[in-house]
């Protein structure tokens, strides 16, 4: 049997949990002997979206770039995992249409708590104004209108979290 490929696009703001859920969620799917790949935003940033900035021309283009990479794998029958903060609901539905097999999966936690979880200091830099067009704090973030996920971080463990991701990847029929 053939495995189908998906996108799992984790979208939420810096310190909600996208890179720690998608992590659990790539090792029990690799657990399964399925194949998995997960494209990280800070990963992909250091990588293939070097040089790019945080205008919104530059994170539209971040996104189409980590599009371009996950739609070519979903194609290849790989489930990817792509976290990345991803703040325009725009570019986010334009990557959804391109890729086809697609779940959103909206991390959602407090500015609060995504502050009180920032180990970089990012947040506290953009409140003091040394990081300009940050998401969250001068930069808006557009929450899906209706994910196919939607994790609670400041309510619900990882676990929980990861088992609605799984959860949906069955309902679907992915596996």
């Amino acid at each position: 049997m053939q495995q189908r490929g998906v996108t799992i696009w984790f979208t939420g703001l810096s310190g909600a949990g996208k890179t720690t859920i998608s992590r659990l969620v790539l090792d029990k799917l690799r657990s399964r002997g399925l194949r998995v790949e997960l494209l990280d935003g800070d990963i992909v940033r250091q990588n293939l979206t070097k040089g790019l900035g945080f205008s919104k021309e530059d994170r539209d283009e971040n996104i189409r770039r980590i599009g371009f990479v996950a739609h070519l794998l979903t194609r290849n029958g790989v489930i990817v995992l792509v976290s990345a903060i991803s703040p325009y609901r725009e570019i986010r539905e334009e990557v959804r249409q391109r890729i086809g097999n697609f779940i959103e999966v909206y991390v959602n936690a407090p500015l609060q708590v995504c502050e009180s979880r920032d180990v970089k200091g990012l947040y506290a830099q953009a409140r003091e104004g040394k990081i300009k067009n940050f998401t969250g704090i001068d930069d808006p973030y557009e929450p899906p209108a209706k994910p196919d996920v939607e994790c609670h971080t400041d309510q619900e463990k990882v676990e929980e979290s990861a088992a609605k991701v799984i959860e949906q990847l069955e309902l679907q029929g992915y596996f």
